[in-house]
């Protein structure tokens, strides 16, 4: 893709500022914006409006939302208008500003709950919506689509998987993995404490993601949604093990049972066979190199709390 003028909201998220970097190694000219940076409230569709007309992309990529999953069943309107009603107000304003093509991220949590049976899952899997989270992610996966069948603005819509890599927060359990490895590596500790591991899940290198996303946005077609994944599974347990394999020190897991919560979807995984026949898009970054990354991201931040 030649060089174009891109919009990123949410850009000063995990996926967001990989992104960036990404676009910018491209060539591509970027713009951000994100309410933890510039205070845009997505919800206000005036403001957004104003900011899309000023900035005048080419493209834009809408990653800004409400990302806390757990948290949607305390705070489901906070939830719903952020991921459904922001949505709406970014692909309004696009469609006004005669931007050229959209990517809206979505989530595979709109798959819900699967039986292993029905694995790999597709862009064509039914869709069951489990928590409040994912059925705003639905209603913001389906207003893409009306957007280009009602407004011809060419949208592009991904479900993205588990990804990984540095930068992402400890809220979820491989980087707070590496965090505690780190920090026994820092304190002279021998035990890392882990609740259930049992669970498969599909993971991606962040930086695999964004590459998608940009090639979604050149050879994407408009309207269709696409699956970014790896299409393999792998157990959370494995990758508790390659990160003490990486230790400094020697460590051992030892199973807290204040960790431990039910597992309702032992397996997820996903095919990306849309993606790939689309864009010629690929994993490409191996698994040890993304963990190694996250602990020496997490090795980083560790030492600059002194």
């Amino acid at each position: 893709m030649s060089a174009t003028k891109a919009l990123v909201t949410g850009s000063s998220g995990f996926v967001g500022r990989h992104l960036i970097d990404h676009l910018v190694a491209s060539g591509d000219e970027v713009f951000g914006v994100d309410r933890a940076t510039d205070g845009l409230d997505i919800t206000d569709a005036a403001a957004v409006a104003a900011e899309i007309e000023r900035i005048s992309p080419q493209v834009i990529y809408h990653l800004a939302g409400w990302a806390d999953v757990g948290g949607s069943w305390k705070a489901p309107v906070e939830a719903f208008r952020a991921n459904a009603e922001g949505t709406l107000n970014v692909l309004s304003a696009a469609t006004e500003a005669g931007v050229e093509r959209v990517v809206a991220v979505s989530s595979a949590d709109v798959y819900g709950i699967v039986d292993p049976s029905e694995l790999p899952l597709t862009e064509d899997s039914p869709l069951r919506p489990a928590s409040p989270y994912a059925a705003s992610k639905v209603a913001a996966d389906f207003l893409g689509l009306q957007a280009w069948l009602g407004r011809h603005l060419p949208v592009m819509r991904v479900r993205a998987f588990n990804h990984l890599g540095p930068g992402q927060t400890d809220k979820f359990v491989a980087p707070a993995l590496a965090s505690r490895v780190a920090r026994a590596e820092r304190d002279g500790g021998s035990v890392i404490t882990i609740g259930d591991l049992s669970a498969r899940r599909d993971f991606t290198d962040v930086r695999d993601v964004v590459r998608a996303y940009r090639l979604l946005a050149e050879k994407g077609e408009p309207g269709q949604v696409y699956n970014v994944c790896s299409g393999v599974d792998l157990a959370v347990a494995e990758l508790a093990d390659q990160l003490v394999a990486q230790s400094r020190v020697p460590l051992r897991l030892e199973v807290d049972p204040e960790l431990l919560r039910p597992v309702e979807l032992p397996v997820l995984r996903g095919s990306h066979d849309r993606l790939t026949l689309a864009t010629g898009w690929e994993p490409e970054i191996p698994m040890a190199q993304t963990l190694s990354d996250l602990l020496e991201d997490w090795r980083t931040r560790i030492a600059a709390e002194g």
